[in-house]
């Protein structure tokens, strides 16, 4: 019986990209680059910093200065994780739901361990168990290391979890697993973009609230 959530972070919980841009393009700047779109910064995360500051930077890893940009990047975000963002309208009611409900719950997310921790300190601690980020010895979404590791924490395994995401890599990951993914379509990707990456409709949900009786109709397909 299914009876343990993982959660992806950013587009899933929180509303990240206008921190994400503003450090991003302070970065830019600091190094001379072109600045970006908050839209075009929407269509670069989802696979860690490295991957987004390689889509940010002019020649990507073969400019002579990256490794240099995303270690600034690295340090300003740290810094400014907090400045605009917060929890989509609904997260918070929904796992207190969740909790009250019995369910096990993790954060598991690409951005940077320190990061993630912060965030989950701030917002979710007390509705969710664990929380795990980018770290060494740990491959990124979407490899299953991080959700495996997640699900080792809460003492539970694939088999009684659901993936929750709003992104492609969220869909690839929960296949890496393997386990259920549940679409979020109120993230960082359209439902057409979703959709095209594979996510099933009858596994989709547009707000918040939709996941508790989703997780029950589940439940008593089980």
């Amino acid at each position: 019986m299914t009876d343990t959530i993982i959660f992806d972070l950013d587009g899933t919980l929180l509303n990240t990209l206008e921190d994400l841009t503003d450090s991003v393009n302070h970065t830019m700047e600091q190094y001379h680059l072109p600045v970006h779109t908050i839209e075009e910064i929407r269509t670069y995360v989802g696979n860690g910093a490295a991957k987004l500051i390689e889509r940010a930077v002019p020649q990507g890893r073969d400019n002579s200065a990256y490794d240099e940009i995303l270690d600034a990047f690295r340090k300003h975000y740290q810094v400014h994780c907090e400045d605009k963002t917060g929890p989509y309208e609904g997260v918070i009611d929904m796992l207190a739901e969740l909790r009250q409900a019995g369910y096990r719950m993790a954060i598991v997310s690409n951005k940077p361990d320190g990061a993630v921790k912060q965030l989950f300190g701030k917002y979710f601690g007390a509705y969710v168990q664990a929380a795990i980020g980018e770290h060494p010895g740990a491959e990124k979404k979407p490899a299953p290391d991080m959700v495996l590791q997640a699900l080792a924490e809460l003492s539970s395994d694939a088999l009684h979890a659901v993936y929750v995401g709003d992104s492609e890599v969220d869909l690839q990951t929960a296949a890496n697993v393997p386990m259920p993914c549940v679409s979020v379509m109120w993230g960082f990707r359209t439902e057409e973009e979703l959709c095209a990456a594979g996510a099933a409709s009858g596994n989709m949900i547009r707000t918040p609230q939709e996941l508790l009786p989703y997780l029950r109709h589940l439940k008593q397909a089980e």
